[in-house]
């Protein structure tokens, strides 16, 4: 009696069939394995020791199996066992594989002179190489990714074509004399080829060029991170003022030399994802102007052997790694567009990337990790779901750091980062993502999700998606979508969440952002932060003294003029703001902590997302907890004039970062306060946190606290971003709830 073996999860792309072919050899049994391509791998088998193969096949290397379905049938008489090849069918949802940093034994051969791959940038095998960044279509094979022009030489054929070796079937396969090469281009020429061009770009990154190069997903500007002035120039020509950069470090003991990394974030690090990971600064052991104003940094550590082979001819500690596009702009990856990079050097290799993917970055947040931008090396792999999709389902997110969502059967499928989408290239990313992730998974939405707010341009596109495909339109208002977004994480049926952020549509038509939400069988806003006016609507989201003035009116109007500077007109935009009207009412938690960063002179303008309240956390990070504060609630409201003028009246009788603390402990205690209320009123025992303020590692981790004191469970966001980046999720969790009631 034969066994029919159909393997479902993520065991395409990672050497699976060939460690099944060699436990099928150990075990002396005859048969075949093969993909399939719905992403499912089959195997059959006949012979005596089954039981110890069947036990071995979930102890594949890189594999997550989901499912294993063992079937009896009748012997059919194989005299060995073969691979064969992949099958073109598709009845389930494919997995498709993520990019996998280079590993370890890629990396030790890559080092090794008597290797073939001496010093060959591009090594890769089954357990390692770029992946979703080259797959053109299912089955992954080479002839489906933009390895195809790749003609394998002799050597490298022979050890594709033999199951015992690490390399079969590996799409990626290559050596100096069949794969892709590299070249430095200065002004239009190329200067060096191969190991010179490596070699030269790290002596001229030492120098304190910049040099542009194209990597996995896209290209990465790098500087030297330890050098002032070349940071300087990259920020200057770039128009990048004060946003934090990426960097990377040659190894481990150098992270640890520049910044606190625990345990979690040595696992990220390390991991074969090999994402940014955010950690907290010892002191400025690198320029002082990679992360100005801040208490963290992002570090990475080396993902391909291009990057070992640079730091090898490299003479610092770490490299700015950050994408070479203009703000707002989808990231480059074509040569051709290379002219819109602004670089002295370009470090450019001839393997095409056909979907561009930002580096992934994670944050550990009361000791959970959690996605501020969940790329390369987690996409597209789905997140399974306990609720079934009878109709595929499109979510598009909101508009910035957008990523879209794909839902269909049981399972969630998100893009890579996408960005700001009223940028129109960046919208056509959108676009051009969908239609990539929609044939390769096969996947034919019928339902489109998209924010509430008319204005976005994700739902414009939404409406003329549905109106195209005659599809049904899903309009989720912003919060809704944080909280469904934890639901479908957890798999609960309801709680309550504290959704708070910086902007959100609301259905009363103002600006939500400090939520308390019930979501299951209905959604509904509960309680929310006491609405203060936003003077000049967006204006006072760069130019955070604008909600100063909203809050305090004339009582702050000679504390402003001390500020004029703070103002792009000065003191006469001062007069004129404080007899304005306000455009906007808001209950934002974003704003508010803006509004307190502005308030306590730590920043007066905001040059890029979330940059005021991040400052004011890092000031918070060095405060004590010597200033009393109590929760301000009236009804179902946490009041923010009063703590606000508290604030104001006290400037100077304590440090700006005692003050900072206090602010985000009222947030912590007003939140935590009211959320316990409301679940105690609605009967619920889970309450939950999301939105962009829930990266603060101090309110989230004092609320979860509080509520875990009064026991209750607490649950934030571990597979999406609880940022705007995880919305689209959301969208799809409710429009499955809302369509099931």
């Amino acid at each position: 009696m034969g066994k029919l073996i159909r393997v479902r999860g993520l065991v395409q792309g990672i050497g699976f069939r060939p460690f099944i072919y060699r436990l099928a050899t150990k075990n002396n049994l005859k048969g075949y394995v093969k993909n399939l391509g719905d992403g499912t791998v089959e195997i059959y088998i006949e012979g005596r020791e089954m039981v110890g193969f069947l036990r071995e096949i979930k102890r594949a290397p890189l594999s997550e199996i989901e499912d294993m379905e063992i079937i009896d049938v009748r012997d059919i008489g194989y005299k060995d066992f073969v691979i064969e090849r992949s099958e073109e069918k598709r009845k389930e949802v494919p997995f498709v594989p993520p990019d996998i940093a280079i590993c370890g034994d890629c990396l030790k051969e890559m080092y090794d002179e008597n290797n073939r791959r001496f010093l060959y940038f591009f090594i890769t095998c089954t357990h390692c190489g770029p992946r979703y960044t080259i797959i053109r279509k299912l089955p992954y094979d080479r002839e489906n990714t933009t390895m195809d022009k790749f003609e394998m030489c002799a050597d490298c054929e022979r050890e594709y074509r033999d199951p015992l070796d690490r390399r079969y079937h590996a799409q990626t396969v290559a050596c100096a004399r069949c794969g892709p090469s590299i070249v430095l281009i200065k002004d239009g020429k190329v200067l060096r080829k191969g190991s010179d061009a490596i070699r030269f770009a790290g002596k001229e990154l030492s120098r304190g060029r910049i040099v542009a190069i194209k990597g996995i997903g896209g290209f990465h500007l790098s500087v030297d991170a330890d050098n002032n002035e070349a940071v300087l120039r990259l920020r200057e020509i770039y128009n990048r003022p004060a946003q934090p950069f990426a960097v990377m470090v040659r190894d481990l003991k150098t992270a640890k030399e520049i910044a606190y990394i625990g345990d979690l974030e040595e696992k990220l690090l390390t991991s074969s994802a090999r994402p940014i990971v955010v950690v907290r600064k010892k002191g400025e052991t690198l320029s002082k102007y990679i992360a100005p104003g801040l208490h963290s940094i992002g570090i990475m550590l080396p993902y391909t052997g291009l990057h070992y082979l640079l730091f090898d001819h490299f003479d610092g500690k770490a490299l700015v790694m950050t994408s070479a596009n203009e703000p707002g702009e989808p990231m480059i990856k074509d040569e051709k567009d290379i002219g819109r990079i602004k670089a002295d050097y370009f470090l450019v290799h001839d393997r095409e990337i056909y979907q561009r993917c930002d580096d992934s970055v994670i944050r550990v947040v009361n000791g959970k990790a959690s996605f501020l931008r969940r790329s390369r090396g987690y996409v597209p792999l789905p997140i399974e779901l306990d609720r079934d999709f009878k109709e595929d389902v499109l979510a598009l997110g909101p508009e910035i750091d957008v990523s879209i969502c794909l839902f269909t059967k049981r399972k969630a499928i998100p893009s890579q980062y996408i960005g700001n989408t009223s940028n129109y290239d960046t919208l056509n990313y959108l676009l051009d993502t969908f239609h990539h992730m929609k044939h390769l998974f096969n996947v034919e939405p019928s339902i489109i999700a998209c924010d509430l707010n008319p204005a976005f341009e994700t739902s414009r596109l939404a409406r003329e998606l549905a109106e195209n495909m005659g599809g049904d339109l899903i309009e989720v208002q912003h919060h809704f979508a944080h909280a469904f977004s934890l639901i479908g994480e957890h798999r609960l049926d309801e709680m309550i969440c504290i959704a708070i952020d910086g902007y959100g549509y609301g259905l009363d038509g103002n600006a939500w952002g400090g939520e308390i939400v019930y979501a299951g069988e209905e959604a509904k806003r509960l309680a929310h932060l006491e609405y203060f006016p936003l003077i000049g609507g967006d204006k006072a989201t760069y130019y955070p003294l604008r909600i100063v003035a909203g809050i305090l009116g004339r009582k702050a109007e000679d504390w402003l003029i001390e500020r004029k500077d703070g103002f792009p007109y000065g003191e006469k935009e001062i007069d004129v703001v404080l007899k304005q009207r306000a455009d906007i009412l808001t209950s934002s938690c974003g704003r508010f902590l803006d509004g307190v960063s502005a308030l306590l002179d730590i920043c007066y303008y905001r040059s890029y997302e979330g940059e005021p309240a991040m400052k004011l956390e890092s000031f918070a990070s060095r405060g004590k907890d010597v200033i009393e504060v109590e929760p301000l609630i009236h009804g179902n409201e946490i009041k923010v004039k009063e703590i606000f003028e508290y604030f104001f009246e006290n400037l100077g009788k304590y440090r700006r970062e005692d003050m900072a603390y206090a602010a985000e402990k009222y947030m912590a205690l007003s939140l935590a306060e009211i959320a316990l209320e409301k679940a105690e009123e609605e009967g619920v025992k889970s309450i939950g946190i999301s939105g962009g303020c829930a990266y603060n590692d101090f309110i989230v981790s004092e609320i979860s606290r509080l509520i875990r004191k009064r026991g209750f469970d607490f649950y934030q966001n571990e597979k999406v971003p609880c940022g705007d980046g995880g919305v689209s999720f959301g969208q799809g969790i409710y429009y499955s709830f809302m369509e099931s009631c």
